[in-house]
C-alpha cells in the first residue's frame, strides 16, 4: 500500500513520541539509537533488508532495490558492534534516492556521513567491518528492536529513535496523532499559566499523600 508523501511529511512533523503514541504504544525499534546527522529526521516506506550476523552482503545487494524516498532498514539476528555501512554505501544509497538508513549494527566513516548527510541511525559506531559472504533476504519481515517491519511500512525517525508504522495502519495514526497534538497544546498553554499536571492528570486525587508541599514543610 502506497502512502503519499503528504502524509509522510505529516509523520515525520509528528515525530517519533508521537507517532508512537499513536500507535498505541505499538512500533517502537527499542534499540539505542544515535542520529549519525544531528537534527535529522525522516518519514519514509521501508525497503528490508535482513543480514547474516556480521556480514553485510546483502546490503550490497539492496541498494540497486532502492526505490526514490525509500527508508534502508537492516537487520541482523542480533545487534553487534560491526559496520555494514560506511561512507561508499552511503554515497550509492543517495545515488538511488534513499530517504534513511535504520540498522541494529554500526556504522563508520561517521564524519564522512555527517557531510554526506543522509539520515541514519544505528546503535554503534565502530570501525570494526564485516563479512560479504552471507546471503540473507531483500523485503521480506524482518526483527528489529523488537519489532516487524514489513516492506512498504513506514519508518518514523528523529532525535529520538525510531518507529515502523503497518501501511495499512497510517491513515488512523495520523488522525490519532492530530488529536494528540491538539490535546498537548491546550495543555502546553495552561502549564504556561502555572496549571500543574499533578492536579491535571487527576493525581492528586489519586495519590492525596504526594501532594506538593513547600520544602521547609515538617510533617
Amino acid at each position: 500500500m502506497a502512502v503519499d508523501a503528504a502524509a509522510l511529511e505529516a509523520l515525520a512533523r509528528f515525530g517519533t513520541a508521537t507517532v508512537y503514541e499513536a500507535c498505541g504504544r505499538d512500533g517502537l525499534i527499542d534499540l539505542p539509537l544515535r542520529s549519525v546527522v544531528p537534527g535529522a529526521a525522516v518519514a519514509g516506506p521501508a525497503r528490508t533488508v535482513s543480514c547474516e550476523q556480521g556480514d553485510n552482503l546483502m546490503v550490497h545487494a539492496a541498494i540497486p532495490h532502492l526505490r526514490m524516498g525509500e527508508v534502508l532498514v537492516v537487520a541482523m539476528p542480533e545487534p553487534e558492534p560491526v559496520a555494514l555501512a560506511g561512507d561508499l554505501l552511503v554515497t550509492q544509497m543517495i545515488a538511488r534516492g534513499a530517504a534513511g538508513l535504520v540498522l541494529n549494527g554500526a556504522v563508520r566513516d561517521s564524519a564522512a556521513l555527517q557531510r554526506l548527510g543522509l539520515p541514519i541511525w544505528a546503535p554503534f559506531v565502530r570501525v570494526r567491518g564485516s563479512q560479504r559472504s552471507a546471503a540473507g533476504t531483500i523485503g521480506d519481515p524482518i526483527e528489529i528492536g523488537g519489532t516487524t517491519v514489513r516492506n512498504g511500512d513506514v519508518i518514523v525517525a528523529d532525535a529520538d529513535g525510531a518507529v515502523a508504522v503497518p501501511a495499512d495502519r497510517v491513515a488512523d495514526v495520523l488522525d490519532t496523532a492530530r488529536e494528540r497534538e491538539r490535546d498537548e497544546q491546550d495543555k502546553q498553554a495552561q502549564f504556561e499559566r502555572g496549571v500543574m499536571s499533578f492536579e491535571l492528570y487527576g493525581l492528586d486525587r489519586d495519590w492525596p499523600h504526594l501532594a506538593t508541599r513547600d520544602r521547609d514543610d515538617r510533617p
